[in-house]
């Protein structure tokens, strides 16, 4: 068991997994880098590491849809974190409650086309 981040295995990233505190829903899936870790950390608020826009985000800073943490977990391997948050609003940029709102059914026969899946 270890109790401190490796931020080496994926060039300064560490992913975070985002549940609910209340409903425990997995609201969604983002990255952190240190800095956006010690902003989470020191504001008790959300932030994160968008890798399309190379920069640090604040979740909710312009929607309102704030995530306000209330604990903080890090797994086995020291490389991925879970934050437990009280959620303003919608998690998902769609508007939707989570960004899991896309269901894919398991038992049927599949398949892959050019980088996606087609169930049938």
């Amino acid at each position: 068991m270890t109790t401190k981040i490796d931020w080496e295995k994926m060039n300064g990233l560490v992913p975070v997994i985002v549940q609910d505190i209340l409903l425990k829903d997995i609201l969604m899936q983002a990255y952190t880098d240190k800095e956006a870790f010690e902003l989470t950390l020191n504001t008790g608020y959300a932030h994160y590491y968008s890798r399309s826009r190379n920069s640090i985000w604040k979740k909710g800073e312009t929607s309102g849809n704030l995530q306000k943490i209330v604990k903080i977990y890090l797994d086995c391997d020291g490389d991925c974190l879970l934050y437990q948050v009280e959620q303003t609003g919608p998690a998902c940029h769609t508007g939707e409650k989570t960004c899991f709102f896309n269901e894919i059914k398991i038992g049927g026969n599949y398949v892959w086309e050019e980088g996606e899946f087609d169930w049938y």
